[in-house]
Formats: C-alpha cells, sequence, structure tokens
C-alpha cells in the first residue's frame, strides 16, 4: 500500500509547502516525505523494469534514478543562484565515487561473504568503465588546466563540446547494452527468473506513480533547498557536502539494489547498475545542466581541486584492476570500501 500512499502523500505535503511558509513543524515532513519519494520512484522504476527484462531493466532504473539527480541539482541551482555554481561538479563527483567506492565495494564485499568468488561479463564492464574514465577527465579534470575561461570553468563552446561528447558515448554505451552486444551484460549462466514480472496493468500502474514520484521529489527537492543549506553551514561543513547529501539520498534505494543484487550471486546485475548509473550520471545530467546553464546565464565550476583529483584517479586505477579479471572476492570489497572511507573523510575534513 505504501508504494501508492508515499507519492500522494509527498504531493500533498508539497502543495501545503508551496501555500504555506516553511516551518521547523513543515520541515521535518517534507524532507521525509523527499525521501520517502526517492525510495518510491525507484521502487516504481524496479517493477517498469522488472517487466521490461534485462538489460533493459538496469536501463530504465539508471534513467529514473538520472532523472532525480538532474531534477534536484537544477532545482538547487535555480534556488542558490551563483552561489550553487560548483554545486554540479561536487554532486557528480559524489556520484562517481559512492558508485565506484561504495556501491561496488558493498557488493563485492557482500557477495564474497556469501558465495566466496563471483564472477561477471569483462566485455561490458570494461568497456563501460573507459568510457566513465574518459567522461570523467571531460567533466571534472579538464576544466581546472584550461585557459580559455577562469580556473575550473569551460568557456561556452567547450561547454557544448562536453555536452555533445558525453551525450554520444552514453548513447553508444546504451546502444551496445541493449542492442549490439546484448549479451555482454547478461551472465553467461543466466538462469529463468524465479519470480512471475509483473502485469501490463502492474508496469503502466508504476510508471504513472513513477511520473508522480519525481514531480514530488522535484518540488520538495527545491523547497528544501534552502533548509539544506542551513544545516550544512550549521555544522560548518564544507559546501561541497551538499553535492554528497544529494548523490546519496538519489543512489540509496539503487545501492541497495545492487548489494541485494549481489547476495543473491547476480553480480552482473549490479555491475550494470553501477557502471549504467555512473554513464548516466554525467552522460544524461551533465549536458541537462550544461544546457539549462547556458539558457538562464548561470555559472558552472567544473574542475577538481587536487585532492580530489588524486581521489579520483586512485578510484579509477583501484577500478581498472577490479574490473579487469571479471572475478571477485573480500579483498576487492575491501580495497573499495576503503577509498570510500577516505573520500567521506578528506570531504568533511579538507
Amino acid at each position: 500500500m505504501w508504494t501508492w500512499l508515499v507519492p500522494l502523500l509527498a504531493t500533498a505535503l508539497l502543495a501545503a509547502a508551496s501555500a504555506m511558509r516553511m516551518g521547523p513543524w513543515l520541515d521535518i515532513p517534507c524532507a521525509l516525505a523527499l525521501v520517502a519519494a526517492v525510495v518510491a520512484a525507484v521502487h516504481h522504476a524496479e517493477v517498469v523494469a522488472h517487466r521490461a527484462g534485462e538489460p533493459l531493466g538496469t536501463l530504465i532504473l539508471a534513467l529514473a534514478v538520472t532523472a532525480i539527480e538532474t531534477a534536484l541539482i537544477l532545482s538547487m541551482m535555480v534556488a542558490g543562484g551563483d552561489g550553487a555554481a560548483t554545486l554540479p561538479r561536487d554532486t557528480i563527483y559524489a556520484t562517481v565515487m559512492i558508485i565506484c567506492n561504495g556501491v561496488v565495494g558493498l557488493s563485492i564485499l557482500a557477495g564474497g561473504i556469501a558465495h566466496r568468488e563471483q564472477s561477471f561479463r569483462i566485455e561490458g564492464a570494461g568497456g563501460g568503465l573507459a568510457a566513465l574514465i574518459v567522461m570523467s577527465a571531460f567533466t571534472l579534470v579538464l576544466p581546472t588546466f584550461t585557459t580559455t575561461s577562469g580556473v575550473g570553468t569551460y568557456s561556452g563552446a567547450q561547454l557544448l563540446f562536453v555536452a555533445v561528447s558525453s551525450a554520444v558515448l552514453w548513447a553508444i554505451f546504451i546502444f551496445v547494452q541493449t542492442v549490439r552486444h546484448r549479451d555482454y551484460f547478461i551472465p553467461e549462466n543466466d538462469a529463468p527468473a524465479d519470480v512471475e514480472p509483473p502485469t501490463k496493468r502492474e508496469a503502466w500502474g508504476s510508471a504513472a506513480l513513477l511520473l508522480v514520484s519525481l514531480v514530488a521529489t522535484v518540488g520538495l527537492a527545491k523547497v528544501l533547498s534552502p533548509v539544506v543549506e542551513r544545516a550544512v553551514a550549521a555544522v560548518h561543513a564544507p559546501q561541497a557536502v551538499v553535492g554528497i547529501v544529494i548523490a546519496a539520498l538519489v543512489l540509496l534505494p539503487e545501492g541497495t539494489a545492487a548489494v541485494r543484487a549481489a547476495r543473491a550471486d547476480k553480480l552482473q546485475g549490479s555491475m550494470n547498475l553501477a557502471i549504467g548509473s555512473a554513464l548516466a550520471s554525467i552522460g544524461l545530467t551533465i549536458p541537462l545542466v550544461i544546457a539549462a546553464a547556458l539558457a538562464l546565464g548561470m555559472r558552472l565550476v567544473l574542475g577538481l581541486d587536487a585532492k580530489d583529483m588524486s581521489m579520483l584517479v586512485l578510484t579509477f586505477l583501484v577500478s581498472t584492476v577490479t574490473l579487469g579479471t571479471g572475478r571477485t572476492h573480500i579483498m576487492q570489497g575491501a580495497v573499495h570500501l576503503v577509498l570510500f572511507a577516505a573520500f567521506l573523510v578528506f570531504a568533511f575534513v579538507p
């Protein structure tokens, strides 16, 4: 029952927050409704994904999560003005680190504890990781070294190139995943599903509730953005923590699904979710954010500092080793989780 009650209640709270002055008595219910709406949106995306089957299922789930992330970033950028110029960078960087270290690390560790050793198709994972490295370098690294505009920024022409190239790489990956080399993303020992897929009626109902959940998520994020910024300032945390909060909120349900899949000895599904979400986070979010920034005249600061750039490079080096064999065990998961812990520590204590 909660799967349809939550979107409706979140929409009602959004209407109440839009009509009344925000206060502590309304902030807390709205924050809880925002989290619940994200969980409901991902649940309904999973229902639609189950109906579609693999690998279309993970694609649909990744698209839904990316839509939520993009909506959160744009709503907070519009509300925050020029002070939110670094928010897309912080959110994308946090998303890559959470997925590549947190989600992948937990999935490998949980799967290794339950099944000692697991395998996945390196043909798909390798190409996806290569695209992710290039897209991350274009988005988060090169702006620090370009000279046409200020440090950490791109000119208009450079922004257009990054937007188009990221979207093209993501589209090619999706073509490979769903058409040309679909078998690269399906386990070699794939067994028939032991759970009946939802009916067409259930899938269409979930699709409608997914849209309602997304609308509620966007609206509540815009309403709560000043509250989040005040809370971060109250605990004297760096502004980059706002990006971590957005990324963690969006990826929590999907990360849970990836860990559950690994524990069920379906590591291929976990890797599909992780790599697909990371690629969609840049390949879809960045072009949309760039288009909105150019249209609305908003300033974007995308380049990372030396500390974060070092963490990003180290993450990709370790990920190359992890994804290069097609087999995993608990040691690899532990290494990724240590990297994730380091990311969090240096984010709060730079």
